[in-house]
């Protein structure tokens, strides 16, 4: 029988990291599900309106789709919290599979067509929860999986790395995080470890339905093209069986286009 594989996907109420920790259920994953919102209406879309989705809420999902998921609550600002998440994970099951990054910090201006020095200062906090953040998770995730000689780190990422998209903060945190995949694949050659960097295509979230709402000539379009999140696990997942996993590793890759190399489609779609 086939070991189930052990997933952590950090910023997983709602959003891309909701979607992602549900495809991963749909394939049978044990998910660790991260995130800081425990009663509904602790966050807000980007007209103020109240978003929907909890810890619980996306690990039930995880379950109800096939796997198992388990809730944590973890600020990932917090980085002692962070160190008690992987500690649960090693006391509860021994082993570390899969580890995505996709934590961000989304401040209320972020998508608002303004240069970045009216935004508030805090809008740069994407630096430290979405940048830092996944440098401290992989840290940890390092140290297990180098020990048991396989695993992968997955971050989410955007062409916002490399053309203007919400800021200057927004595009330092995406194209850090494509460094971050380079280069610590350069420190895992030969251990078996591989991490990558995910273009993820416009997703289907809450907050982009919101978005097209709040600002219908920017995102015209957007939802006709968008990705179902759930698409990027099972991209991930392919990327992690793909007999050239050692050449993906440290590779920035766009979800679309290596899901067509690998095979994989966005519920029977094939995405542009």
């Amino acid at each position: 029988m086939t070991q189930k594989k052990i997933a952590i996907v950090t910023g997983a109420s709602r959003g891309a990291g909701a979607g992602i920790a549900r495809g991963f259920g749909e394939m049978g994953y044990t998910v660790y599900v991260t995130g800081r919102t425990v009663t509904p209406g602790d966050a807000k879309g980007w007209d103020g309106s109240v978003l929907p989705g909890t810890v619980a809420e996306t690990a039930q999902e995880v379950t109800r789709l096939g796997g198992k998921g388990v809730a944590v609550v973890c600020d990932h600002a917090d980085d002692d919290a962070v160190a008690r998440l992987f500690e649960q994970v090693m006391a509860e099951q021994g082993r570390l599979d899969v580890l995505v990054n996709n934590a961000a910090y989304m401040h209320h201006q972020l998508i608002q067509p303004m240069p970045f020095w009216e935004k508030e200062l805090d809008a740069q906090k994407i630096i430290d929860v979405g940048l830092r953040s996944a440098y401290v998770a992989s840290w940890h995730a390092a140290k297990i999986m180098v020990a048991q000689g396989s695993g992968i780190i997955a971050m989410t990422s955007s062409f916002g790395a490399t053309c203007y998209m919400h800021g200057p903060a927004y595009g330092a945190q995406k194209a850090g995080l494509d460094k971050l995949a380079h280069d610590m694949a350069h420190d895992f050659t030969g251990t078996g470890v591989a991490a990558v960097s995910l273009w993820l295509g416009p997703q289907v979230t809450e907050r982009s339905k919101i978005a097209v709402k709040t600002n219908p000539e920017q995102y015209e379009g957007f939802l006709e093209m968008a990705e179902n999140p759930e698409f990027s696990a099972h991209v991930i997942d392919a990327i992690d069986r793909a007999p050239n996993r050692d050449d993906l590793s440290g590779q920035t890759l766009i979800v679309a286009e290596i899901a067509k190399e690998l095979g994989v489609t966005d519920r029977g779609q094939e995405r542009p």
